[in-house]
């Protein structure tokens, strides 16, 4: 009799982040081009670590719907959302935002290279991201409406509707008493956008219909800002030697924050009711959705 081998998520998540990172080393124009700054700017952010949160979701989401053998087509997509997602860090981090001096355990890009070469190495990321998602040589087998359909809903998950536009009202909030509102329009914009993006970017490669299309988002639409009120309390209470950032700098900046708003204990319980309400959209699904189900409990217990 065949025993049946117990799913493991960090092995899971360490073998996907390695298809990634393998990815964004091969796709990353390297530093010997010319000016070499940018490049090098640019490739000390993107592979300086991090989770790959976002582009292990855009491929667990395809896993989920039968096509994994999508993969090595969908990789590109799962690469540029990563990109978008480490300019976004790179210029969160500058000193007209929040002013961060440490990421991912190294100093920040602005910090290395200056302010100037910071922005534009974020700058070139985004418009990198969009040069990949469009490289129909990468992509083979994926049709090139759903191509399309990729990058618009990229684009408008990054963009004034969605992730920019959670951090405009962000800013403009800081120091400022916000109704509940603001709070979750920030964190549902800011963060979670490219979240929901991310899911239904894999969803969008495999084909998926409107009915799972709409069961995917929700549960993106709950991971996203459950993600978001996770990092909120580690920055509050998050140990820098595991996170690589700083934390309490929400506090000093006067940031619109579930825990400035709820408090610890409340932001714990809505952050671990979305998990419930995460795995409950994905109750139409078979067990491929493992990976999926257990990630949402993954970012709640997270400590980096």
């Amino acid at each position: 009799m065949k025993t049946e081998v117990a799913f493991c998520l960090d092995d899971y998540l360490k073998t996907k982040k390695q298809v990634i990172d393998n990815a964004l080393e091969q796709y990353l124009p390297g530093q010997e081009n010319y000016p070499p700054v940018i490049f090098q700017a640019m490739r000390y952010s993107l592979l300086a670590g991090g989770k790959r949160i976002r582009p292990v979701l855009c491929l667990a989401t395809l896993e989920a719907l039968g096509a994994e053998g999508l993969q090595n087509a969908a990789l590109p997509a799962a690469c540029a959302l990563e990109m978008i997602h480490t300019y976004s860090l790179i210029h969160d981090d500058l000193p007209a935002m929040d002013d961060d001096d440490c990421r991912r355990g190294i100093p920040t890009s602005h910090k290395v290279f200056g302010e100037d070469i910071a922005i534009l190495a974020g700058d070139a990321l985004l418009t990198e991201a969009f040069r990949l998602l469009s490289n129909r040589e990468l992509m083979t087998g994926i049709p090139p409406e759903i191509i399309l359909a990729v990058i618009h809903e990229i684009a408008t998950a990054a963009g004034c509707f969605g992730m920019i536009g959670g951090q405009v009202v962000d800013v403009r909030s800081e120091g400022m008493s916000v109704d509940e509102d603001a709070l979750y329009y920030i964190h549902t914009h800011k963060t979670g956008a490219m979240i929901v993006a991310s899911i239904r970017v894999g969803a969008l490669l495999a084909g998926a219909g409107r009915e799972a299309l709409d069961a995917l988002s929700r549960y993106g639409h709950h991971i996203g800002l459950m993600f978001q009120i996770a990092d909120d309390i580690l920055n509050v209470e998050g140990d820098r030697s595991k996170t690589g950032k700083s934390t309490g700098s929400d506090a000093s900046r006067g940031k619109v924050t579930f825990p400035s708003f709820f408090g610890l204990d409340r932001s714990r319980a809505k952050a671990c009711g979305l998990a419930e309400q995460a795995v409950q959209a994905l109750s139409g699904f078979d067990r491929r959705t493992e990976p999926l189900r257990m990630l949402a409990n993954h970012i709640i217990e997270r400590k980096a």
